[in-house]
């Protein structure tokens, strides 16, 4: 998914916490759910990030005046405006955009080895 098309909030905003609790029956179950989609696409725009910040790292050995290089300036500019990774994952989890599914108890009978 396209998270920089997000319709996210850029700032944080006052949310119900009971819609948010409807969804699974239960506020700590949401807020876990959201918090692991969160991790999962703060990693996403990092790998993103550090692969466009890549094109322009210079491998010198010596001790020169640092470049400032523009372009490098404003993607990193670009990404700090992005919504934070939590309201995303917030407003995909509201708008049903989040499958999550709860793993299957094992049976309870002992296993032989």
């Amino acid at each position: 998914m396209d998270y920089k098309k997000s319709e996210a909030p850029v700032t944080t905003t006052t949310r119900d916490i009971v819609s948010i609790a409807e969804k699974t029956g239960n506020i700590y179950e949401a807020v876990i759910i959201c918090s692991r989609m969160a991790n999962h696409i703060n990693a996403e725009l990092r790998t993103e990030l550090y692969e466009k910040l890549e094109e322009f790292a210079t491998y010198n050995d010596n001790l020169e005046e640092v470049h400032e290089n523009r372009e490098q300036i404003e993607v990193s500019r670009y990404f700090e405006k992005l919504p934070k990774a939590s309201l995303i994952s917030l407003e995909e989890f509201l708008n049903d955009r989040i499958y999550y599914a709860y793993p299957t108890p094992e049976s309870t009978e002992p296993t032989s080895v």
